[in-house]
């Protein structure tokens, strides 16, 4: 849903978007100091993956020794990767991470967020050129997947273990200059061997500044994949455009996203965007889903009426077409289509409240099903129809609720710390698929150029867990985004500059 007014572009019926880059910035490879045995790196294009191959006596003291696969960045930024060391290796001091350099002299000021053969995971850094490393040590951990950041004069490190929350390991205030070196790293500990460590999952992100409103300002994107299994992400386009909210059609063959006010079906297979024609909807929102028989687009569309813009909700066929009305009342923002198509659901402001709704998808009374204070937002039918999935603030947190399609019956989800937003449940009715927010912004907000999670739970219960940490928030995850065979999800991610 979208509160806010729009801004639209309409210059042309198909923008010349960038074909996708398999990763979103090159790096290059080079040894630091001048270690016996040269190192190398590799990229895997298919799997989106980096191997490094690296001696080098150590990452520490007044020198460094080590293979690094970086590329210059200017400004604040957040490299985040997963990483593996291969093998047991010879030395359980062998280490390998992410790092952030002044230069690339062997005595330059430096941090890094560091993991080693042991488990040991450690902010390591430089305070000045030549000067001994310190290190802020957090344990045999091991984790998985591990960040870095620069704000200004300020570094930070954390990190992730099966599929927790980020946790800070630390951070230190260095003196670097504006343009850096950032990337993976590895050192064997050992002057006489290699060691091999592996990255996936490599982002780097250029957050927005202080100054960037969190909704109007638009950014770079990314379209991704995400392996439900494997955890794997990857990039199937990349834009200076900013697109949103991407649906995954039911018979698995492309994907419907929003961008500039149009519509886009991405086919997955030549992987170009084509404009469906929506006729005369050209303020389309992120709020859009497609009919379970496949062949109908609920669309909420911006509409001029009693001198006011506001979402309206319309259907067309799912090739395009002209629109029909559904909502009489606006703003009405679409969340959900009942599994037998006869009813949509959506969010609606009514008297100053957003509540739940739902009404005939052929048109007709619309039903309010939450009365709550506060923002209610984000319905969506489980596949079996017997739920209408929710969220909700009435808690004092954003909430994932459920309650029958009458509105009755309805239970808390979830009830963590976080934020929580838009359950997308999945075809084969075992999962949910939400995207959480920091504690720190505000619970009925949900706006872009934040750092947040796509986080998995068990419909009937358990633990929740993060497979996704990303810059994003609005058009990231807001609508139904699974493959229909319940093995990928579709989502957008954010950069200020690709």
């Amino acid at each position: 849903m979208k509160k806010l007014t729009l801004f639209f572009t309409f210059t042309c019926l198909i923008p010349l978007l960038m074909q996708a880059q398999i990763v979103t910035q090159p790096f290059s490879g080079a040894d630091i100091g001048n270690p016996k045995i040269k190192g190398n790196f590799h990229f895997d294009k298919k799997n989106q993956q980096y191997t490094l191959r690296g001696a080098g006596y150590n990452v520490w003291f007044e020198r460094d020794e080590s293979y690094f696969a970086s590329r210059e960045v200017k400004g604040d930024f957040i490299l985040s990767a997963n990483v593996q060391l291969i093998g047991e290796g010879v030395d359980p001091h062998r280490k390998v991470g992410l790092m952030i350099r002044n230069s690339k002299e062997e005595d330059a000021v430096y941090m890094d967020g560091v993991v080693h053969g042991d488990g040991l995971t450690s902010l390591q850094y430089r305070e000045k050129s030549g000067g001994q490393t310190l290190e802020m040590a957090t344990g045999k951990l091991a984790p998985e997947f591990i960040q870095v950041e620069r704000k200004g004069d300020e570094f930070i490190f954390r990190f992730s273990k099966a599929g927790q929350p980020l946790v800070e390991a630390g951070r230190v205030k260095l003196d670097m200059s504006s343009g850096i070196f950032a990337g993976m790293f590895i050192c064997s500990h050992n002057e006489e061997v290699v060691e091999t460590g592996k990255f996936w999952n490599v982002r780097l992100e250029i957050p927005a500044g202080e100054d960037i409103d969190g909704y109007q300002q638009q950014s770079a994107s990314r379209l991704e994949v995400l392996n439900m299994e494997t955890g794997k992400r990857e990039v199937i386009y990349e834009t200076e455009d900013h697109i949103e909210a991407p649906n995954w059609s039911r018979n698995g063959k492309f994907l419907i996203y929003n961008s500039s006010g149009k519509l886009y079906k991405f086919d997955l297979k030549n992987r170009i965007p084509k404009v469906i024609n929506t006729g005369f909807a050209n303020a389309n929102n992120n709020d859009h889903g497609i009919s379970f028989d496949g062949k109908q687009l609920a669309i909420s569309h911006h509409t001029e009426e009693n001198g006011m813009r506001q979402s309206i909700i319309y259907t067309l066929p799912i090739k395009g077409g002209t629109p029909k009305r559904v909502t009489p009342l606006g703003p009405s923002y679409w969340h959900g289509w009942s599994p037998d198509d006869k009813w949509l659901t959506y969010c609606a402001e009514r008297n100053g409240n957003y509540d739940v709704y739902k009404i005939p998808a052929q048109g007709g009374k619309e039903i309010r099903l939450t009365t709550a204070e506060g923002l209610d937002d984000g319905p969506e039918y489980s596949p079996d129809g017997r739920h209408i999935y929710f969220n909700s603030v009435r808690s004092g947190r954003m909430q994932i609720w459920r309650m029958k399609p009458d509105g009755s019956e309805q239970e808390q989800v979830t009830g963590d710390e976080f934020n929580n937003w838009f359950a997308h449940p999945s075809p084969d009715g075992k999962w949910l698929m939400m995207i959480s927010y920091l504690p720190e912004v505000p619970a009925a907000s949900h706006p872009r150029n934040q750092r947040v999670m796509l986080r998995l739970m068990p419909v009937n219960g358990g633990g929740i867990k993060t497979l996704a940490f990303l810059y994003g928030g609005q058009g990231t995850l807001n609508v139904p985004s699974w493959s229909p065979d319940s093995k990928k999800v579709a989502f957008v991610s954010y950069s200020y500059g690709l």
